[in-house]
């Protein structure tokens, strides 16, 4: 039923369509990776998840920068996507000129940005001051952006290195409003005992405009941490695939393909944990999402 529609690219969890008229179709799966490796088993309704959670941001955000979409409705795609499978986890979107960089913001010192701190005392090159914890909050949100790599793992860069990439005008814009955003994001979260560590955002250009794209302030592209649960010192546990990671973390696996079979009670507990972050932030039932 997608013969009419010309597949483009398939990534870890979307499948990208043309649509025609400029236009791209993003399916979002059910598809979950862990250490760069694509899991067997899908997580019910993590697709969906991710689609409402996205179309929820963009609406709350449209007063700080235009974007790619134009609907989550099937009913407003070509008929080769009229596919009940499909209902609740499809963005019909304008094409953009993708920025080639990742609009990292960063309120709190976990992942890469605290190794780099234990090591050097610096994040992306940047002194921090001395004697923070793992997981404290920033002075004040940092915009950290990165190469976007065609294999293996993006490459952290300097805002200098980002102006050399993609110019001083356009990289102070995308700097601006990715802070604008995970300000206005976090406080919303934080109003709701979430708190968002860090999330990349993708921006992109549409007649020389800059608009948000792909998704936004989701599990997958955030660090989602109960506030109740939050010590600085050590990193809680996140509403994302953290019961995935836990389990595999627990084998002797090398972190390579293939990867282990999920047992049926991780799958649930994952899948739980998408819909509870969707629920809690937005006040919305997660039943009721049709797209």
């Amino acid at each position: 039923m997608t013969d009419a529609l010309p597949h483009i690219y398939s990534g870890k969890v979307r499948d990208i369509y043309d649509a025609g008229d400029n236009r791209l179709l993003m399916v979002t799966s059910d598809r979950l990776s862990a250490f760069d490796v694509v899991m067997a088993e899908p997580i019910p309704d993590k697709g969906r998840v991710l689609t409402a959670m996205s179309a929820f941001w963009f609406e709350k955000f449209q007063g700080v920068v235009g974007s790619h979409l134009i609907s989550t409705t099937l009913d407003d795609c070509p008929p080769a996507a009229q596919r009940d499978d499909w209902q609740g986890r499809i963005m019909l979107c304008r094409k953009a000129e993708m920025l080639p960089i990742e609009c990292i913001v960063r309120g709190y010192l976990t992942g890469s940005a605290w190794k780099e701190y234990k090591a050097d005392g610096t994040m992306h090159g940047q002194q921090l001051p001395a004697g923070l914890l793992e997981s404290a909050q920033l002075p004040e949100p940092v915009f950290t952006p990165s190469t976007k790599a065609a294999e293996g793992h993006d490459e952290n860069i300097s805002f200098e290195a980002a102006v050399e990439l993609i110019g001083a005008d356009l990289a102070e814009r995308a700097r601006s409003v990715a802070l604008e955003l995970y300000t206005k994001g976090a406080e919303w979260a934080a109003a709701r005992g979430i708190f968002i560590a860090d999330t990349k955002f993708e921006l992109g250009l549409i007649d020389g405009e800059l608009v948000l794209c792909d998704e936004v302030l989701t599990p997958d592209s955030s660090r989602f941490w109960a506030a109740k649960s939050w010590q600085p010192g050590s990193t809680p546990p996140s509403f994302d695939k953290q019961p995935v990671r836990d389990y595999l973390d627990g084998l002797d696996w090398n972190k390579q393909p293939p990867a282990p079979s999920l047992p049926a009670e991780v799958v649930d507990t994952t899948s739980a944990r998408y819909i509870d972050a969707y629920e809690r932030i937005t006040g919305r039932s997660f039943s009721e999402w049709r797209g």
